[in-house]
């Protein structure tokens, strides 16, 4: 997920920062700046490292109005959280900036350069690309208009607010049974809507039975909305169902085009679900090409991502303190 644009004022004071029109060459650039971008930041600039976030201000979950499982922050609007990590960031003297990166490229000397759409350009010893995912969701008239509020996919993110009301679970992957089931534990009114998908086994049948959930067989065609508010789907046959929100399974397609000229691996998620980047526990992709949050795995929510950006901005520093430390030895050992 990647941030807002801010647009409020900027504290760049800071022992290793002194302006970028001044600064030959960062610590690290982090291209996104959500919650796992910010958390990387916050965690390199009290390390005293000189960090540059770029945002392109295309949060993923803007259209939610809350943001849920974040503990101590449950409830809060999505936007808000941004708002405050910035604030955090710019605190302890990082700089965040609108803007998008388009290139990143790796420079002779084994650092990298940032450029920025507008023909602007950044060196930088190591990247951290944090710039999340893309839902493709089904194209279904009214459907796209209606996510993050009350077409969704996520229970953990949604469940509780939908609790007890009806809902229709949209078949778009092998998972959708599993999903109506999961779904159950939240609402006893679930219909699974087969929509174009194939049918499915007897033992799935027997499973939806069990949990009291229905199949309403016939290819979905609309969605329908009444005042602002969902109120059920229109079949191709021109009848409806009434409910109160729709489960989707989107596909997530990590945004990685930053990435493809730097030596990372992109895969397919375990649960075939979505692509992502390839990379190990420390978010590590490629040597000095790190990742954090939907980039490198695409089903990690807002607490998942704002710590895995924590994770690898200190496997980061680490690298930077052995580098740091390998160029004074070898200072040192041509000035004796």
């Amino acid at each position: 997920m990647q941030s807002l644009v801010m647009t409020d004022s900027q504290d760049n004071s800071s022992p290793h920062f002194a302006g970028l029109d001044r600064l030959p060459e960062l610590d690290v650039l982090v291209v996104g700046g959500g919650l796992a971008g910010l958390g990387a930041a916050l965690t390199l600039v009290r390390a005293r490292r000189s960090v540059l976030v770029v945002d392109a201000g295309h949060p993923r979950n803007a259209p939610a109005a809350h943001s849920h499982g974040y503990l101590t922050r449950d409830g809060a609007s999505p936007l808000e959280l941004l708002k405050i990590g910035r604030l955090e960031v710019r605190g302890y003297g990082g700089t965040v900036v609108e803007g998008e990166v388009t290139a990143l490229r790796r420079s002779p000397d084994g650092g990298f350069r940032g450029t920025l759409a507008d023909g602007t350009s950044h060196r930088a010893r190591r990247v951290l690309v944090t710039t999340g995912l893309v839902d493709e969701l089904p194209e279904l008239p009214g459907l796209r208009e209606r996510w993050g509020r009350d077409v969704v996919h996520c229970p953990y993110c949604f469940g509780w607010e939908l609790r007890d009301q009806p809902l229709g679970v949209l078949a778009t992957g092998l998972t959708a049974a599993e999903q109506a089931l999961m779904w159950s534990q939240w609402s006893d009114d679930v219909v699974l809507l087969r929509h174009t998908a194939p049918d499915f086994t007897d033992e799935q049948y027997e499973r939806l039975a069990a949990r009291g959930i229905g199949v309403v067989d016939g290819e979905v065609a609309a969605i329908e909305t009444r005042n602002d508010r969902l109120t059920g789907v229109r079949l191709a046959s021109g009848q409806v169902i009434a409910r109160r929100a729709v489960v989707v399974g989107p596909r997530f397609a990590a945004r990685h085009a930053l990435l493809d000229g730097l030596g990372v691996t992109v895969v397919e998620h375990p649960f075939g679900i979505g692509e992502q980047v390839k990379a190990d526990p420390g978010g590590l992709a490629a040597p000095g090409v790190y990742v954090a949050g939907n980039v490198a795995d695409v089903t990690a929510g807002v607490l998942q991502s704002a710590t895995s950006g924590g994770i690898a901005a200190a496997v980061i520093n680490a690298d930077l303190t052995a580098e740091d430390t390998a160029l004074a030895l070898a200072a040192r050992t041509d000035a004796l």
